[in-house]
């Protein structure tokens, strides 16, 4: 059964701390649509951060892209969405809820007097199941009568494929080579849930490698190796991590092989990114829809041949809040509840918290400078409101891995008092070795 103590206990901290808030809060907010505040943004920016430099900057052979929301109404049709991005639902005409057809919740036939609502009881009140587009349409046009309809992306890969011809040619890559992109992706999802797991509008971080055929299962099992690296270095429980390969009931039509990195969360084992091996549908379908010819020269080889692709395509909503449910944690320290969110150094949204221990005998104005110093290089916190265990805790629930200590002792000594987050552990650092003390940790 699922744990929702945990998650109910995180959503609350999220909201205090200024990591997630709901949208449009003040007019009774939108069903699972998120806002990040301030804590937020600066920790899904490092997730982002942390996957563009390993896809992009630590790599000769990935390109970045960042296409457009809104494309050509065919890029839909060739990639199938148009036909086939579709759920089943059935309403309830008593309670008006709505449920996907196959929701085991639903007891007997959809449509027929023996089904019952799982919501409501009531027996004969669900409707025969209708097709439901999980994409969000809107036009183009000043007239709505006689624009053209438009869709909302649903996935980033598609702007991918049909840059991969301008990408090719400007950057002068070979095959193999990849295109990476981070963007928003918006689906109408009929059961969203789990507060930022399962959103109508996330953002993707999706990288397509383009390789020759015949070598696309080697470069599929690199790609699942080196991604499972990546999720380790965020400072994940490796024990909570684990594969789930596709069998032929998951499998999508057009790939020959299919892993989701799943964790460990409170509702279950979920998937954070899939790896998968799409063979060349992608790129057959747009050289089909689009009469572009999408062949690759190979001109060593003297051969012509259409890339496979290997996708690796990770939610960074998902990944943040895999981070913010690994991290959290509760201590029992002198009689009180100690809240800690045990983040990576390197995804912390804030690298210190600075404070001086008293406002008075000078402690502001070297704490002031001090914070002042370190901010030019890390995001910092100044604090000097309340007792300084007080400010502690608050830095501990924030994810804050270091705290800066002005007293007695730094005026004289020129040093000031590192807390450590997670031992509680202190330690004296000389205020002009402190930048390269966090540096060094960070």
């Amino acid at each position: 059964m699922a744990d929702t103590t945990v998650m109910d206990k995180l959503v609350s901290l999220c909201k205090r701390r200024g990591f997630v808030f709901q949208s449009s809060e003040i007019y009774g907010g939108l069903g699972s649509v998120w806002d990040y505040g301030p804590l937020g943004v600066e920790l899904k920016k490092n997730v982002k951060d942390r996957w563009w430099r390993a896809m992009v900057h630590a790599r000769d052979d990935i390109e970045g892209l960042d296409a457009a929301i809104l494309m050509h109404p065919r890029v839909w049709e060739a990639s199938g969405h148009v036909a086939g991005f579709t759920d089943p639902l059935v309403d309830c005409r008593h309670c008006k809820n709505r449920f996907r057809a196959d929701d085991p919740r639903i007891k007997g036939t959809p449509g027929q007097p023996d089904a019952q609502c799982p919501v409501c009881g009531n027996k004969g009140t669900l409707t025969e199941p209708r097709l439901f587009n999980l994409m969000f349409k809107t036009f183009i046009g000043p007239v709505e009568e006689q624009a053209a309809i438009v869709y909302l992306r649903p996935e980033t890969a598609q702007g991918i494929y049909v840059n991969y011809l301008n990408v090719l040619q400007s950057s002068r890559q070979k095959v193999p080579f990849g295109i990476a992109q981070i963007g928003k992706a918006f689906r109408n999802e009929i059961t969203p849930g789990n507060f930022i797991f399962r959103t109508r509008e996330f953002e993707q971080m999706e990288m397509q490698f383009f390789v020759q055929p015949g070598t696309d299962a080697e470069w599929f099992e690199r790609w699942r190796e080196w991604r499972m690296e990546w999720h380790y270095g965020l400072g994940l429980t490796p024990a909570k991590l684990q594969w789930h390969q596709h069998d032929a009931t998951e499998l999508a039509h057009y790939a020959r092989a299919a892993y989701d990195i799943q964790y460990e969360f409170p509702f279950g084992w979920q998937e954070i990114e899939g790896i998968h091996n799409r063979g060349d549908f992608d790129l057959g379908r747009h050289q089909e829809f689009s009469g572009k010819k999408l062949e690759y020269f190979d001109q060593a080889a003297n051969q012509r041949y259409l890339p496979n692709i290997v996708e690796t395509s990770a939610g960074a909503d998902r990944v943040t809040l895999t981070l913010l449910v690994d991290a959290y944690r509760e201590e029992q320290v002198e009689g009180e509840t100690r809240v800690v969110l045990g983040l990576h150094p390197s995804v912390a949204p804030i690298k210190a918290g600075v404070f001086p221990l008293v406002k008075k005998d000078g402690m502001p104005e070297l704490a002031t400078e001090l914070y002042h110093g370190l901010k030019r290089r890390f995001p910092c916190f100044y604090d000097d409101s309340g007792a300084i265990g007080r400010r502690y805790r608050r830095m501990d629930e924030a994810g804050t891995p270091f705290g800066l200590t002005v007293d007695g002792e730094t005026a004289g000594t020129r040093t000031v008092t590192v807390r450590h987050r997670d031992s509680m552990q202190q330690e004296r650092v000389s205020l002009d070795r402190v930048a390269e003390y966090l540096g060094e940790r960070l």
